[in-house]
């Protein structure tokens, strides 16, 4: 029987998985500029922490995760966002002691089941950021301009960002009875999860794929918003101009997610179908008390690494991925054979990346396995060469050889 990977996941292979490493240093990098510190939280959580976090009317708890019952039968889920475990930690670990923001970042898999598609998979890929403590509006641009600057540093073109504010759960009541006023007589041409969402969140409503086109002329609840969410909004806005972030406001922008408060945002991309949206995130000023910490204010965005990649593979933009290797070496000889086993794991130690024949062919063969490698250099040793304590070194780009001596190869590949 020959098995298959399960449906909605993938292998990353050689030659695709370099990509990805050069995406995710890209992140590491503007992390470090940005000053947000790693952090490695459990593949799997109690289901609980999720239903309280994420929201009990959300698709991703109604119909998306992935849970089961472990040994001690205690229900488990794989995790389906990275923020609600990063919450957890921030609490049970009492990072909120710390004097100043608590700025960290997250990447790894995350697992929801639903239908596979062009950039969407049952194992998918984040990286994330989250900051606590702060309610100052710039934090939340701070956010938003790290998000916007990944895309651009990996050269992705016509990335929007999207931003709204969707209140507080105060000013988010008058907006409900504007809302459901206006969608109750729709109610029969909406689909059966609108219907259900109207019931205990209408503002999820606006979120529907299937019927958003229908909500073109629904009330925006920018007009519902008290004298503090609109002035904080505004500051949002004043940050992101001053740094010039290319942004629109969407007031019909309200994510997925129960636990948002004030700014939402998402970023945009054509190239992936009928998905759009590459990342977001917003504030969620009541998670962390929700999930019993302290009422520290927090903000946060997801971005999906498998749309960042096909986006870049859709626009045709070179990742340089893979640095070629430094040296292969060809061994003539079974004196010469040995004496590069040493030269191999000298080089190495010294930091080059190094190759050699492990499959006894002939030196036409090893000579097109360095092509194939895309070797800077090639370090031909025979057996005669070997009694001179020399080595011919052949550049793969020009063609020129010359001999070295062999203790001192390194310092002709520098």
């Amino acid at each position: 029987m020959a098995f298959q990977k399960p449906t909605g996941t993938q292998d990353l292979l050689p030659g695709m998985v370099e990509k990805w490493q050069y995406v995710e240093q890209k992140a590491r990098d503007l992390c470090r500029r940005f000053n947000y510190r790693e952090i490695r939280t459990p593949l799997f959580e109690q289901t609980d922490l999720f239903v309280r976090g994420v929201g009990d009317t959300t698709d991703i708890v109604e119909k998306e995760m992935y849970t089961f019952n472990d040994k001690g039968d205690r229900s488990m889920t794989l995790r389906p966002e990275g923020t609600a475990g990063v919450v957890r930690a921030y609490v049970e670990n009492k990072l909120y002691g710390e004097p100043d923001v608590s700025k960290l970042y997250y990447i790894g898999p995350m697992f929801r089941y639903e239908r596979p598609q062009a950039g969407r998979y049952r194992q998918f890929h984040q990286f994330g950021v989250e900051a606590f403590g702060a309610v100052d509006p710039a934090i939340d641009a701070e956010v938003i301009s790290l998000g916007y600057q990944f895309c651009r540093e990996l050269g992705m073109q016509g990335v929007k960002v999207e931003i709204n504010s969707v209140g507080t759960p105060e000013t988010r009541t008058a907006y409900r009875e504007q809302l459901l006023a206006y969608l109750t007589p729709m109610k029969d041409s909406l689909c059966k999860d609108c219907n259900s969402r109207m019931e205990r969140n209408p503002m999820r409503v606006l979120d529907c794929k299937v019927d958003q086109d229908k909500f073109h002329d629904a009330p925006s609840i920018l007009g519902s918003l008290d004298e503090e969410c609109s002035t904080l909004f505004e500051k949002v806005k004043q940050h992101l101009d001053v740094m010039e972030v290319d942004y629109v406001v969407n007031p019909r922008l309200v994510r997925g997610l129960d636990y948002y408060t004030h700014t939402a945002f998402e970023f945009k991309a054509e190239g992936i179908g009928a998905i759009d949206t590459i990342g977001g995130g917003g504030r969620y000023n009541g998670l962390v008390s929700g999930i019993g910490g302290p009422d520290q204010p927090g903000i946060g965005v997801g971005i999906g690494l498998e749309r960042i990649v096909l986006i870049l593979e859709k626009q045709q933009i070179e990742l340089n991925a893979q640095k070629p290797l430094d040296v292969y070496f060809v061994a003539l000889g079974e004196q010469a054979d040995m004496e590069i086993t040493k030269q191999v794991f000298k080089l190495r130690q010294l930091g080059f990346s190094v190759e050699r024949d492990y499959l006894g062919r002939k030196m036409k063969a090893q000579m097109k396995s360095s092509d194939r490698l895309k070797a800077r250099y090639t370090a031909i040793l025979g057996d005669d060469e070997l009694e001179r304590g020399e080595i011919a070194l052949k550049s793969m780009e020009t063609g020129e050889q010359l001999t070295v001596k062999l203790d001192e190869i390194h310092l002709n590949l520098v």
